[in-house]
Formats: C-alpha cells, sequence, structure tokens
C-alpha cells in the first residue's frame, strides 16, 4: 500500500524528517524554547501566523503552523486536528517535503482530544490521498510523501495507526474508482489481491446460476447487466479468524452497487451523477477489513459479505410491481427500482444470519451509502439504526462515542412501528413492500424504513429482544459521510466507520 506510513518518534529529536508541521490553537509556548522564540519573531512581522496555515524557514529547515481555531467551545471537536492536519500537510507537500513530522503544540487536556495526535495523522492521509486511475495513469509519484513522523507516538500507536490508514486507503480505491475500473469483477479482483498472504480469507461467488439461485433479490437487482460480461455481479466474502479463543463475532453486509442509473426508475436531471460512488459500504467493509488483517486482533472474529453489483437500465432491467421471492421465503413487492441496494443486501443478510446463531456473540450490521435522506437528515455524519438487542447493548451508541473521538461522528437513530407499517403489505399476493416510489429525501423516517425492510427480509425480525436467540443489528447508512462536503461526484471518499469500528473493537 502506497500511504504514508506512520512512525514513531518519542522525542521531536527522534523525527526523521524534511519538514515539521505543528498543530494547535496557540504557537507562542512551544515545549521548544528556541522554536518558539524563532516563531514569535516571525509573528511580529507576519500577522498571518495562527490565523492560516503559513510556511516558515527556521534555521534553514520548513514550519508548517497549521491553527486548529478555537478548541474551547460547546461544539468543537477532534475534527479541528483532523481539517488543520490536511491544510498543513497539503502545504509541506507543495515545499517539496516527502517525510514531514507532525507535532501538536499544547496538547488541549480535553478528553474530546485525547486522539488528536492519531486523527491529525488520519487527516494527513485523506489530505493526500490521489485516485487509483490517477495514480495508474500518472504512477506514485503523485503520492511522493511516503512517511510521515509523530512527535509523541511510541510504536504501539504507529502499529494501529498504519492498520488504519491501510484500511482507509482500500477503501477509498474501492470507493472512488470509476465505474469501468471498479465494475465488480474488478472490484472482486481488488479484493482478492488486497487480502492475498493476508490472515483475511476471500471467497468470489462468480457464478450467475449461483447468484440467480441463492441470492434472488441480487440477481433481480444485476439481472440488466447480464447482458455485458464485464458488468456481471459478484458476491465477495471475507473472513478473520483470530488466534486463540473467539470472543465476539462481527458480521458485516455491504453494499456494493459500483454504478446505479436508478434502473427502470432512471435517475434523471443530471443526479446519476457520482453513483460509481455507491459502493461505499461495500467498500468501508472491505476497509475495515484490511485494518483487521494488518492489526490482527484477539478475541475477533469478523465475517463480512459484500454485494457487488450494477444497477443498469435495459430491456431487461427489473421494474416496480415485480414481486420477487426472497432467500428468506419473504415476498417482495418491489416499490421502486432505485431502492436496489436493500435488494442487493438482503439476502446476503439472511444467510448472515443463518450463520450467526451458531457464532459467538455476534453482532450484525449492514453497511451502505443507502438513502439521501440519511444525509439530508444528518448532515455529514453515519446515521446507525438499530433493532432492539443492539440497542439494549448500546452498540451504536459506543461506536458512535469513539467515533467522535476518532473524527468518524454518526448520529444514532430509533426503528420504531412506524416503520414497519411503511413497508406493511397492501394484498395477499406479497409479504413486505420494498420502498415507496419517491426521493427518500423527501419521505418521513426516509433512512429509518429501509432498516426495517433490511430486518424482514434479513429474518432479522424473528430474532429481536423477546426472542428466544435475540440478535443484535446495526444498519449504517454513510450516504451522508461517505465523501468529503457530500460531493458524489468529486468528493474524496472518507472511508466512513472504517476508524470507529477499529477503535471499538480492535484497540
Amino acid at each position: 500500500m502506497a500511504y504514508p506510513h506512520a512512525v514513531a518518534a518519542p522525542q521531536l529529536a527522534d523525527a526523521n524528517h524534511d519538514a515539521l508541521i505543528i498543530i494547535g490553537d496557540d504557537f507562542s509556548s512551544l515545549a521548544d524554547a528556541s522554536l518558539s522564540q524563532a516563531i514569535s519573531a516571525q509573528q511580529a512581522v507576519d500577522a498571518r501566523i495562527g490565523k492560516q496555515v503559513t510556511l516558515l524557514v527556521i534555521d534553514s529547515k520548513r514550519v508548517i503552523l497549521a491553527p486548529t481555531g478555537p478548541l474551547n467551545r460547546d461544539y468543537d471537536d477532534v475534527r479541528r486536528y483532523f481539517d488543520a492536519a490536511k491544510q498543513g500537510v497539503l502545504e509541506a507537500k507543495a515545499s517539496g517535503s516527502t517525510q514531514p513530522a507532525i507535532l501538536l503544540a499544547n496538547v488541549n487536556q480535553d478528553s474530546r482530544y485525547k486522539h488528536a495526535l492519531e486523527v491529525a495523522y488520519l487527516g494527513a492521509c485523506q489530505a493526500l490521498w490521489q485516485p487509483l486511475e490517477a495514480r495508474e495513469f500518472h504512477g506514485q509519484a503523485i503520492e511522493p510523501i511516503s512517511q510521515i513522523s509523530l512527535v509523541g507516538a511510541d510504536e504501539a500507536m504507529s502499529k494501529a495507526l498504519n492498520a488504519i490508514a491501510a484500511g482507509q486507503y482500500a477503501a477509498r480505491d474501492l470507493c472512488g474508482t470509476e465505474p469501468e475500473r471498479m465494475a465488480p469483477p474488478r472490484f472482486a479482483d481488488y479484493c482478492v489481491e488486497l487480502f492475498a498472504d493476508s490472515k483475511v480469507s476471500v471467497e468470489v461467488i462468480s457464478d450467475i446460476n449461483t447468484i440467480d439461485k441463492d441470492y434472488p433479490m441480487m440477481s433481480t437487482v444485476a439481472r440488466a447487466s447480464y447482458a455485458v460480461e464485464r458488468h456481471h455481479p459478484r458476491v465477495v466474502k471475507l473472513e478473520y479468524v483470530p488466534e486463540g479463543d473467539v470472543e465476539r463475532t462481527l458480521m458485516f453486509v455491504g453494499k456494493g452497487l459500483v454504478y446505479d442509473t436508478g434502473g427502470a426508475d432512471l435517475k434523471v436531471g443530471g443526479f446519476m451523477a457520482g453513483m460509481s460512488r455507491d459502493k461505499g459500504g461495500a467498500a468501508s467493509v472491505a476497509g475495515f477489513m484490511k485494518s483487521v488483517a494488518d492489526f490482527a486482533p484477539k478475541g475477533v472474529k469478523v465475517i463480512a459479505y459484500l454485494a457487488v453489483v450494477r444497477n443498469s437500465i435495459g430491456s431487461d432491467c427489473f421494474v416496480p410491481d415485480e414481486i420477487i421471492t426472497s432467500r428468506e421465503g419473504v415476498r417482495v413487492r418491489i416499490g421502486n427500482t432505485d431502492a436496489e441496494g436493500r435488494l442487493a443486501m438482503g439476502d446476503l443478510l439472511s444467510e448472515m444470519k443463518d450463520r450467526a446463531l451458531n457464532e459467538v456473540n455476534p453482532e450484525l450490521f449492514t453497511v451502505a451509502t443507502l438513502t439521501g435522506h440519511a444525509a439530508r437528515a444528518m448532515g455529514p455524519y453515519s446515521a446507525y439504526v438499530e433493532n432492539g438487542p443492539a440497542r439494549a447493548a448500546k452498540i451504536s451508541r459506543q461506536i458512535a462515542d469513539l467515533g467522535d473521538l476518532w473524527a468518524d461522528g454518526a448520529e444514532v437513530s430509533r426503528s420504531r412501528r412506524e416503520d414497519y407499517d411503511f413497508i406493511r403489505p397492501r394484498t395477499l399476493a406479497d409479504d413486505v413492500l420494498s420502498s415507496n416510489n419517491a426521493a427518500s429525501a423527501v419521505t418521513a423516517r426516509g433512512h429509518q424504513f429501509p432498516m426495517a425492510f433490511l430486518a424482514i427480509v434479513g429474518g432479522l425480525d424473528k430474532h429481536g429482544t423477546e426472542s428466544a436467540q435475540p440478535l443484535p443489528y446495526v444498519h449504517m447508512d454513510i450516504a451522508g459521510s461517505g465523501v468529503e462536503g457530500g460531493d458524489w461526484q468529486h468528493g474524496k471518499p472518507t472511508a466512513a466507520t472504517v476508524s470507529s469500528l477499529f477503535a471499538r473493537y480492535c484497540l
């Protein structure tokens, strides 16, 4: 992986660097008195210092000052460091640096900033990533920074950070690459290569007859793509088994829509642009698995199924009003073909549920760029919708609270009876409605009710709190958090959920 590796530098003198990026809200009293004096002298003649990123030359060395702005207000959070590091490392890169160091000035003692150094490194990595197609065309020279020294870090911290960074790098690649370069077969190939000689096993299901038989809802979504061999769907199965005893089993299903035209309910008016990023959920799941593979945590088993498919438009595309019988035996009436992600994941979730019944302390997740409503309601935050057992165990709350400390924010939503009422069957011909025919962004509870649909078609509605075998389940909608600035066509993928999941289950 070409991401800039984190290198521990317990003291500034230990850093092997050609530029020093200092991040903080005040540069007047650094531990290195001579450095503080030099900065103060510069500040006397340059009013920009402390207000914007500034490059200084001190003792013939590059020093970049990256101010965070205020840190003491109720609404400030660790993203102040994340954003400052992004700006600082880009200034270092522009100046010709290839091995910068990051130093935090006067680390804020508020608990919100306990992982500020780690987050600063991850922010720098976010800024430096370049798209896979760009690297393949221009060469790796477009990512010249090979390592970042972290002043105050130890080897344990750098090991964890390198694992997170590797996972986020892979997630950005898988999410951010255009639809032909990352068509389903090539998405699967990337995963096979990513986990070669690792602790994660990979199985790829490519046979269309098998997909038709075992995953009928995913097959329905893929049907119009069958006319084009390079667009044929793939199911990618990943599994990590730790050394020693298993204490917990994490089970993920990721939405990997490599392109979503909307199908027969075609996206018009420019809304199709950016839909090559509709595979962001599967990308983040694969990225988390890469982090797990590199870090090899004890006690945690992780299983992931990725539904990698293209929702094409054509003479054989599925249409509203069709009734599809799912793997679970549930008769699904199609309400809107642009609500395809829940169909692609549903049968995989059903299979995962069956496996969960025999696993140790299972927790199930679906991860998807699922609804415009999540982006409208939550802005740049992930939306977590959980069932009763997950809510009782505070699974979403714990992940979201850690996400606040790792610049990977989320909001927790409730699943309620209105969500199940919304998708109830209207006739005896079907058991559940996949969606309404309006955009989710203008539908009440537009990001919550899809979780109810997934629970039903996945069979998890039979494993609620009142059941003999409750199964915790969280649906993670990253439609608002998956790319920078909500710009699905041009924004950099963020690898949403990777760092918070890692912090919760691996550290």
